[in-house]
């Protein structure tokens, strides 16, 4: 070894090709010698210590299987959603893009015979909104709908309450504010929305939140129901309610028709507005079809203004006038007084909305005697001029019968009965229609029914009445001597006016109508059915009946004088009847009443009036209903030209002489 310096001593390198040789034991001959020092082995030298990565197959595996169950995921998905559930989807989307509105059909009109329309109806809007546009997010204003409610309130006459309820509605883009509202009242709110159009615009321009809270509303195409003449027929017409739906009269029964088929229009849209670009579908609307009526406007008036007018001035209840053509059945007019303007229902009285003249039922009276002398003759039991002696009273049943004034005993001719309108002698001519009191009572109700009494009159007019007649069977004590002259049964005033109708036709009795026909979207025309017809009386019974009638207006004797036409013939009966009150269901006041035809030998037109409960003045029916059926009349008869026949009345004889002998002479 050697040193250098005072540094440590390093060994002398190995030499790697030198091996040592091997161990020799010790104390033997074999001993290293001294002289050579032992050497050390120098230490094993360490292998650095290498970091193995681990193997990245395993966890590539995991990855792509995860991936594999994602994409497999979005597969069936997408396969779920293309595939399976497309319709599903797109009809969904479809539903949020795309809106679809109804297209209202125009109403048919209503018209008289003439085409005058009494029921049209004219352009109007439907309001609607948008409430997804009040929101505060869309509209930029917290309490939009109040504000809007607020502003929208007093144009639609609405309460600001139920359109603020309205706005909010969740989940719609769809809500209708106000239903058939005149182009007048849109244009209001249309005024407004631009007011506020240009304020939100100028507060946005400001750095302003822009705020619109009448930009959700809208205006659809609509049409609303008017009525020309006001309250002229409206019984007839009948009204519709605020869904344009017919609710009484004709535009209810011949709803069906007028109204038509609504259509529907099917378009893109965003915001509530539509997108032009994006198409639309359309299934156009049918119109309704027109509806002509066999009622004469003018004579509808002239009935209406006398009915209302006598009204009035008796202090009446309420009344009503029927005209009918006795050839065809067609009716004329059919006047209510007090009525009701359907163009504003909000003033009208619940108990004037109906058509009293065929809803009201009530006891005739005497007009119903005619029926009575009708069964008389036509079963032959007496004529004309048979011989009736009238006392002052008569004793039936359980009841002392009596006319309406006292009278010394009366030598009546049947045809004088009916001209001074006695009921004893009504009795005492019907009693010798059967050998018994019961079969008469059978042989008399077979003739009212014939009639039309107590049957529905054929008009098929909502909430009609068919009267009331009971069986002859259960005809009380009274009950078969006061039904031939016209108590004990009841009737409506257009089953009475048919009454006169079938004499003036040659006892054929036609059922009443009201509709002439219809008029489609194409224009052309269909007549109603014809009206059912049969022979209630033969044709001789009805050309007497109307003698005897014209005996009550012409003779001096007669009830009904001052139902007089000057060049004409007229035929026709008065009636006062007691009448049951219907709050109380008994005996106040009366029912006054005439009814008649003209000219008399060649008849043409029917008019019947009746006036309920008057209280001023006269309550008999050729007092206060003569002159009103005059009226009428003369108008009616001036309208539709007919001509005065010039023909003398046949001047039948109203009394006889005591001791004058006949061979059939009612009574008993």
């Amino acid at each position: 070894m050697c040193r250098s310096g005072g540094g440590a001593v390093s060994p002398a390198p190995r030499d790697p090709r030198r091996v040592p040789g091997p161990g020799r034991p010790r104390g033997g001959a074999t001993a290293r010698p001294a002289s050579r020092p032992a050497t050390r082995r120098p230490p094993a030298q360490r292998k650095p210590h290498t970091i193995r990565l681990g193997s990245p197959r395993p966890r590539l595996r995991l990855v792509g299987v995860g991936l594999t169950l994602v994409m497999v995921a979005f597969v069936v998905r997408l396969l779920q959603v293309q595939a399976v559930d497309a319709s599903a989807f797109s009809a969904e989307a479809s539903k949020n893009r795309y809106t679809s509105v109804k297209l209202a059909a125009e109403r048919g009109e209503i018209t008289d015979r003439k085409g005058v329309a009494l029921a049209t109806s004219v352009d109007a809007y439907d309001i609607t909104a948008d409430p997804k546009m009040f929101t505060p997010q869309e509209s930029k204003a917290p309490d939009a709908p109040e504000q809007a409610a607020a502003l929208l309130g007093p144009i639609l006459g609405a309460d600001a309450k139920a359109l603020t309820t309205k706005l909010k509605t969740k989940n719609s883009r769809y809500v209708v504010l106000a239903h058939r509202q005149t182009p007048q009242v849109w244009n209001q709110i249309k005024d407004l929305k631009r007011v506020f159009a240009d304020k939100a615009a100028a507060d946005k321009r400001n750095n302003g939140p822009g705020a619109n809270v009448l930009a959700g509303v809208f205006k659809e195409d609509s049409s609303k129901r008017v009525y020309p003449n006001g309250d002229l027929a409206a019984g007839i017409l009948g009204y519709v309610n605020a869904d344009g739906k017919g609710a009484g009269g004709l535009e209810s029964s011949l709803d069906k028709k007028l109204s038509g088929k609504d259509g529907e229009i099917t378009y893109a849209q965003s915001g509530g507005r539509k997108v032009p670009t994006a198409g639309s579908s359309e299934k156009p609307a049918v119109p309704g079809e027109d509806v002509e009526l066999t009622i004469d406007r003018d004579i509808q008036w002239a009935a209406q203004s006398a009915i209302a007018e006598q009204v009035e001035k008796s202090g009446a209840d309420r009344g009503y006038v029927v005209v009918q053509d006795t050839r065809t059945g067609e009716v004329l007019a059919m006047a209510n007084a007090p009525g009701f303007d359907p163009n504003d229902l909000t003033r009208a009285r619940s108990t004037a909305m109906g058509n009293a003249a065929l809803q009201d039922v009530y006891e005739p009276g005497s007009t119903a005697k005619v029926m009575s002398m009708a069964a008389v003759l036509e079963e032959k039991k007496a004529t004309p001029e048979t011989h009736v002696e009238v006392p002052n009273r008569l004793h039936r049943g359980d009841r002392l019968f009596k006319d309406d004034i006292d009278h010394p005993t009366w030598y009546l001719t049947l045809n004088g009965v009916l001209a001074k309108s006695s009921n004893i002698g009504t009795i005492l001519a019907t009693g010798q229609l059967g050998a018994t009191q019961p079969e008469a009572n059978r042989v008399l109700y077979s003739y009212l029914t014939k009639f039309g009494i107590g049957r529905p009159t054929g008009l098929n007019y909502p909430g009609e009445s068919r009267g009331i007649l009971a069986k002859p069977e259960a005809w009380s004590t009274s009950q078969q001597y006061t039904i031939p002259f016209g108590q004990g049964l009841s009737l409506n005033a257009m089953q009475a006016a048919s009454v006169y109708s079938t004499i003036a036709n040659g006892g054929v009795r036609i059922e009443p109508t009201l509709v002439r026909g219809t008029k489609g979207p194409d224009g052309r025309f269909t007549p109603a059915p014809a009206p059912e017809q049969n022979q209630v009386i033969s044709k001789e019974t009805a050309k007497t009946l109307a003698e005897m009638l014209e005996s009550v207006v012409d003779d001096q004797e007669g009830t009904g004088t001052k139902a007089k036409i000057p060049g004409y013939r007229v035929g026709g009966k008065t009636g006062t009847s007691n009448r049951v009150d219907p709050a109380t269901g008994r005996y106040k006041g009366y029912t006054a009443s005439f009814a008649g035809f003209a000219p008399a030998d060649n008849p043409r037109i029917t008019v019947y009036c009746a006036i309920q409960n008057p209280t001023k003045g006269s309550y008999f029916g050729g007092q206060i209903c003569g002159p009103i059926y005059k009226k009428v009349m003369e108008f009616a008869l001036k309208t539709l030209q007919v001509a005065p026949t010039g023909s003398a009345p046949a001047g039948l004889p109203v009394t006889y002489e005591p001791g004058q002998q006949l061979a059939a002479q009612p009574g008993r």
